[in-house]
This record gives structure tokens, C-alpha cells and sequence, in this order.
């Protein structure tokens, strides 16, 4: 019911700067996270940034400084703006929102279908 669909993904330079889109559509009470998860190459999914509800942000250390989450709340969109992008930056990347559909229902994730972010020269 609730759709998700990232956008943005694709190659850049490493120095580049890249930014992706998430919006989420569908019926949807209320989000308490939204964020950005990567999984390289042969290795575990890992956080890059999330959001709370409250607008507290965190990010992968790896990340810090150079990568920002900020959102939308009135168009239920996320986004993931990513400066001096360097070739460690290379994965998939997948949008990650943690809401709830109906109030008294359980909270769950509802995931982009991911995008590649290819750092190279």
C-alpha cells in the first residue's frame, strides 16, 4: 500500500556531489524515521543518515561533514544531499522510511527499491 520510490543515483567523480530523493505515497499516519542506508559490494547494509521525527539527524561516521538528510514533511519526501563524494562512497543506496500506516498499528520499514551510486574517475 505504501509505495516508496528513490531517485538520483548514478556516477560522479569523486569530489562530486550527488543528491538523492525519496518519497513515500500511499496512506501513511505518521513517519517517526526517515533515512538512507547503503550496502557496498560484498559487505553489510550499514546507516548513512536518518532523521527522527523530531528533526534530530544521524549519520555513519564515515559520512559526517559531507553528506546531509533533510526532509519534506509536507510532500512526505527525503532527501540525501552527498558533497566530496570519494570512491568508499560506492554502493547501493537505499531509502528507509519508518512509519505508521494506521494509529494503535505497529510501526514498520518501508524500503526504496535502490540505487547505485558509483564513485570513479
Amino acid at each position: 500500500q505504501v509505495q516508496v520510490v528513490e531517485s538520483g543515483g548514478g556516477l560522479v567523480q569523486p569530489g562530486g556531489s550527488l543528491r538523492l530523493s525519496c518519497v513515500a505515497s500511499g496512506s501513511i499516519f505518521s513517519f517517526y524515521a526517515m533515512g538512507w542506508y547503503r550496502q557496498a559490494a560484498g559487505k553489510q547494509r550499514e546507516l548513512v543518515a536518518a532523521i527522527v521525527s523530531g528533526g534530530r539527524t544521524n549519520y555513519a561516521d564515515s559520512v559526517k561533514g559531507r553528506f546531509t538528510i533533510s526532509r519534506d514533511n509536507t510532500k512526505n519526501t527525503w532527501y540525501l544531499q552527498m558533497n566530496s563524494l570519494k570512491p568508499e562512497d560506492t554502493a547501493v543506496y537505499y531509502c528507509n522510511a519508518n512509519l505508521q500506516e494506521t494509529p494503535g498499528r505497529p510501526r514498520r520499514d518501508c524500503w526504496g527499491q535502490g540505487t547505485q551510486v558509483t564513485v570513479s574517475s
